[in-house]
């Protein structure tokens, strides 16, 4: 059970708490109240074990192929959470006797989770027993354990079985060779895994300091297969205080600041650390922590004067995991499609990460958003080595990325077909190719906000050059039609495979081939350094005549007179059936109950946003009356079936008017993780609609919008909402946004220039404070 109102005073819409424990629902917990850092990330398992419980330490980027038949993902890391305690000879279990008092919060202020309770034995044993963790923020490479134990009303032998280990899996797939294992002045572990194909070396250290009462208790160590750990043991007596502190910390031979160290150095160097961060303590490192949470909330906290409480709180639970998912601290690294959380999706980056986390921090922490986006700079091997082997030129990004290096790897069975019973092929990694159009929009949108020439100069122009280049030598010539069309493959739609002339793809494409050409022109007129570098690297041009060429004739699916784009060439000309059977589920995908993904295909039903997403992104290109044909005609259809659906339906239906119908998916979309679903996330967070919840709050109901690389705030709040404040950065000034249903005031907190934009259909120009009665 779920509960949202635990924070008071200072902590007032910051706690989470999970109020009652069941085993059967662990999954849930694990997920949402994970911890992390960006650099590494660690799923919140308890600490004592239950079946079906699932541990997970990612480091980010470390990735491994299990097997030759198997994709790269992130290995699952040895583990140095779990805790076995013996009472009185007994392995501790909650469901070994009776509890009361249950709790388990995390503070999205500070990062600390708070597991407490107390618990009564089979022989009437009554216990008080408390757990504190962290990840620390401000030394990524480590994490902390406090554990107290209580005998209430007799006394106890205590046992406590604490280190290192490597006997987790990803699901069965081991990635790991055994390594060797540790221990320095018989209190501090040290245990080294390599990565079986990547060859990465982790170094584990773990110590820890075991107090009964105000005596110091004593130790043993041993060690297993792929462990090693230590065994405290003490008598403690009614009323006493048992208490463990363990210090951890991970380092990699991937990491980019240690990257100069020889194994041996770096192994040194970690045992260093942890012994310095073990002199300090869990409340001095945890002070640390929470300054480093200070300064990230500072920069980015968004008021939210609402009706509903769990709205604020919903909104930085969102902010929370976007910081901990994001490895801010390396461009080599992308963003994972469920964060560090959990297994899903292999740590693999999709679409998911330039259309819908990338916004947050490029209006929030632009230069997070330009590390992202120096990412798919450095994966450019893979897109143009995936071109190649499809036979096309230019970048032609992999739908999902991993390494640098790796280029595509979309696994290529999934789940298996209702009506055959055989294995599904996956064709998003052969044919669901408008990634490379949603990378390029991520590029352009950044610099227009931004401004960033820098990196556009060294990454940018190269990114949108390369990909109009692919989407050129894409097309496929119709000669009965005279004009070139995009030929089998998968929009944002995924319900629909092996479409002709899917409309976002096309469009996106069009708008990739032509501002390839507009860059091409601007690069050669005012920038010759630059552009005789990308010519000699690209042959702009030979290449930029023939995207001008074709960019002429290709096919735009147009309205109908009803103003509706046809979301492909078939798609209006299939069956329309009763969806609000589906349309009124309760887990995602109920309509696979009754048909096969073959029989999906052949109906007018949408997965999610598609031409709406098209409606969304490239709103400059389309009137508001096509705007609204189309949200009209396909929001019907579409069962959001995806997490990533219903923040562009909410945005989309705010600026329509439909504020009631916006604040419902906005409702929803926040409850998705957070809500009182306790199967929802077992396979981890919804990265992509934790993002979707800040571009709902901030360019929805605040208004906030690029649009042909202006600034737009035209705020419209739902009745549920009173006010709301948030800060973007423009053009490297940082703006502090306050919006009511009354007026939008505009603070220049910088000041660095000028600012001008455009509210409510009207163009102004501050450059210290603007406020607008709306």
């Amino acid at each position: 059970m779920m509960k949202y109102n635990t924070g008071s005073g200072d902590l007032t819409n910051w706690i989470v708490e999970e109020a009652a424990f069941t085993p059967k629902f662990q999954g849930k917990c694990e997920a949402i109240f994970c911890q992390g850092n960006g650099y590494m990330g660690v799923r919140c398992a308890t600490e004592e074990s239950y079946t079906n419980q699932v541990r997970n330490t990612f480091v980010a980027g470390t990735f491994n192929k299990f097997d030759e038949y198997d994709v790269t993902e992130l290995p699952n890391a040895a583990d140095v959470t779990a805790l076995d305690i013996w009472i009185d000879g007994d392995l501790f279990s909650l469901d070994k006797g009776s509890f009361t008092n249950y709790s388990r919060t995390l503070n999205l202020k500070t990062g600390e989770v708070v597991r407490s309770f107390e618990w009564t034995n089979r022989a009437g044993k009554t216990f008080a027993f408390a757990f504190r963790r962290f990840m620390s923020l401000a030394d990524l490479h480590t994490m902390a354990l406090h554990v107290s134990i209580t005998p209430l009303n007799e006394s106890a032998q205590i046992e406590i079985q604490s280190g290192i280990n490597g006997q987790v899996s990803n699901s069965g797939a081991q990635h790991f060779h055994e390594g060797e294992k540790r221990i320095f002045d018989k209190q501090h572990l040290q245990m080294l895994q390599q990565t079986t194909q990547s060859k990465i070396t982790f170094v584990h250290n773990a110590t820890h300091s075991v107090v009964a009462g105000n005596e110091t208790v004593g130790s043993r160590f041993a060690m297993d297969r792929r462990k090693v750990y230590m065994i405290y043991k003490a008598d403690v007596q009614a009323s006493q205080t048992l208490t463990l502190e363990k210090i951890s910390n991970v380092y990699t031979t991937r990491d980019l600041t240690h990257e100069h160290l020889s194994l041996d150095e770096l192994r040194s160097a970690s045992i260093a650390d942890l012994i310095a961060s073990a002199g300090r303590g869990y409340n001095a490192l945890l002070a640390e922590s929470v300054a480093a949470w200070a300064g990230f909330w500072q920069q980015t906290d968004i008021s939210i004067n609402s009706q509903r409480d769990f709205d604020q709180l919903a909104i930085r639970f969102a902010m929370y995991h976007l910081r901990i998912m994001t490895p801010a601290h390396d461009s080599r690294m992308g963003v994972g499609a469920k964060g560090l959380s959990g297994e899903g999706y292999k740590g693999h980056s999709f679409w998911d990460t330039e259309i819908f986390l990338l916004p947050y921090f490029t209006y929030t922490f632009p230069e997070i958003g330009r590390s992202l986006l120096e990412y798919r700079y450095k994966t450019l091997g893979g897109a143009h080595k995936k071109a190649l082997e499809n036979g096309y030129k230019g970048a032609m990004y992999p739908w999902e990325s991993a390494w640098m290096d790796d280029g595509e790897v979309t696994p290529v069975w999934g789940a298996a077909d209702i009506v055959t019973g055989k294995s599904t092929k996956i064709w998003s990694g052969f044919i669901e190719q408008h990634i490379t159009s949603d990378v390029a929009f991520g590029v352009w949108q950044y610099y227009q906000i931004t401004g960033d020439e820098d990196f556009m100069e060294r990454y940018g122009y190269e990114i949108l050059l390369d990909t109009g280049i692919f989407w050129a030598s894409r097309l496929e010539w119709n000669d009965e039609r005279q004009r070139y069309h995009i030929n089998e493959v998968i929009g944002p739609d995924e319900y629909k495979e092996h479409v002709d002339n899917d409309a976002f793809t096309n469009y996106t494409a069009y708008w990739c081939i032509e501002n390839a050409i507009s860059y091409y022109q601007k690069l050669k007129a005012e920038k010759p350094a630059v552009f005789a570098r990308l010519n000699e690297k690209l042959s702009l041009d030979v290449e930029i005549p023939v995207l001008e060429e074709r960019l002429a004739k290709l096919y735009l699916p147009q309205p109908t007179a009803e103003g509706v784009i046809p979301q492909d060439d078939t798609y209006l000309g299939k069956q329309i059936i009763d969806l609000s059977k589906y349309k009124a589920q309760e887990h995602v995908g109920s309509i696979f109950h009754d048909y096969s993904l073959d029989q999906v295909n052949q109906i007018q039903v949408s997965k999610q946003a598609s031409v709406v997403m098209l409606m969304y992104l490239l709103e400059h290109k389309f009137g508001p009356e096509i705007k609204r044909a189309n949200y009209n005609y396909y929001e019907p259809k579409t069962l959001h079936d995806s997490s990533l659906s219903l923040s562009t339906h909410a945005v989309l239906a705010n600026d329509l008017g439909d504020t009631t119908l916006a604040y419902e998916l906005f409702r929803r979309a926040s409850e998705i993780d957070l809500g009182p679903g306790m199967k929802t996330s077992d396979h981890g967070v919804h990265a992509a609609s934790l993002g979707g919840i800040w571009q709902i709050v901030v360019c929805g109901f605040g208004g906030v919008r690029m649009v042909g690389g202006k600034l737009r705030i035209t705020p419209s709040l739902p009745e549920q909402i009173d006010a709301i404040q948030y800060p973007i950065y423009w053009q490297g000034n940082r703006l502090n946004v306050s919006v009511s249903k009354q007026d939008v005031s505009i603070v220049n907190e910088t000041k660095k220039s000028a600012i001008t934009l455009i509210v409510k259909d009207n163009e102004y120009t501050f450059t210290d404070e603007l406020t607008v009665h709306l």
